[in-house]
């Protein structure tokens, strides 16, 4: 028996990533998808892509909780995606921005905590949580607290949510997110390289910025430079590309270049993910979630040691069979990583929910024919 499942996404960020990867690999298993698009629209490419995966997309028109002025913006999106759901005959919602839980469904909702304005500062800041933001980490709470189930990309991050929003640790599944990306393999290059939101300060761009002013090699960073709220961050010693589109930022890691992450807050981390799939010798920062995912196929560097990173970036630059040794253990971990594995791990908690009883899988975690 088919159930519908609306899920939220948007399309300026990872969860569009994570939400088609899903769709696709849902495939087979059950599960009919509805995208309710939430913020900017899906373009065309978006469109085309939404209908390869089997996703019927919904624009909503709808503004992002993040993007939201006020709570009560907060909760008028959150009424109007319960009343999407209903019209839409849905069975299960899966709510990709846990605030929007915050108001009763008909139906059970899976919260997924990709981030959260809480663990962002308490990452980024010892200073208490500005009254800006202590209202939108206060919405999330009361939604997280409303699921019926929680969702989280890694333990790491499942432990800081539940303690930033007074939730009971056993109450979040860990499912950890997943790509199929299928990288070409061009002649080897000796540069660096790091992708992702430039302008967000929990990325720590600034510490690859003093790094690369030691190295003899490039550093070249994808992505952009100014933020929503009118962040940004401007670069003297890294070389910045601006956004580039999937096939770019692939084609790049088909060179298999050093790729270098100084984050202080990353939940789980797409970037490094298509990285390692590609091949690439990581150098991330010793923070815990990449600890969990990526330890024993990755050099560790304190977030704030741009002389480490410098060093570790330098020696792999330098020596082209460890730099390719050490990517090919990166690619061997991010197999575990793929969106086979995510939604078997979805499809647990949504049969849990809605009562049904578990598909049978194969040894890969596969949905049995």
């Amino acid at each position: 028996m088919t159930a519908r499942l609306l899920m939220t996404v948007d399309t300026v960020g990872g969860v569009w990533q994570y939400a088609t990867e899903l769709t696709a690999a849902l495939a087979g298993s059950g599960y009919q998808v509805e995208l309710a698009v939430i913020g900017p629209p899906a373009d065309a490419a978006q469109r085309m892509h939404a209908r390869a995966v089997g996703a019927t997309l919904i624009d909503t028109g709808l503004a992002l909780d993040w993007l939201s002025a006020d709570e009560p913006m907060v909760v008028a999106t959150a009424t109007a995606i319960a009343r999407l759901a209903q019209q839409r005959g849905a069975d299960l919602v899966q709510l990709n921005q846990p605030a929007f839980a915050v108001v009763p469904f008909a139906m059970p909702v899976v919260a997924v905590a990709h981030s959260c304005v809480a663990t962002w500062w308490a990452a980024n800041s010892e200073a208490p949580l500005p009254a800006d933001l202590a209202w939108q980490a206060l919405l999330t709470a009361r939604g997280l607290a409303r699921a019926n189930a929680v969702v989280s990309p890694s333990a790491a991050f499942a432990a800081a949510t539940a303690s930033a929003h007074a939730l009971a640790r056993d109450r979040v599944t860990v499912v950890h997110n997943g790509r199929s990306l299928r990288p070409r393999h061009a002649p080897p290059q000796d540069f660096a390289f790091t992708a992702g939101r430039l302008w967000d300060r929990g990325k720590n761009a600034a510490t690859l910025d003093r790094a690369a002013a030691r190295l003899a090699v490039p550093f070249q960073a994808a992505g952009p430079c100014s933020g929503p709220h009118g962040e940004t961050m401007a670069f003297e010693h890294l070389v910045p590309l601006g956004q580039l589109g999937e096939r770019g930022i692939a084609d790049i890691l088909s060179t298999r270049p050093v790729f270098a992450s100084a984050a202080r807050y990353e939940p789980f981390g797409l970037a490094v993910l298509e990285a390692a799939l590609a091949g690439c010798a990581l150098v991330l920062s010793d923070i815990p979630a990449f600890r969990e995912l990526w330890d024993g196929a990755a050099v560790f560097i304190d977030p704030d040691d741009a002389d480490g990173f410098a060093e570790a970036i330098g020696i792999l630059a330098a020596d082209g069979p460890l730099r390719l040794g050490n990517g090919a253990r990166a690619r061997e971990r991010a197999a575990a990583y793929g969106p086979t594995a995510m939604a078997a791990g979805m499809i647990t908690v949504y049969d849990r929910l809605l009562d049904r009883p578990a598909l049978p899988m194969t040894p890969t975690g596969q949905v049995a024919a």
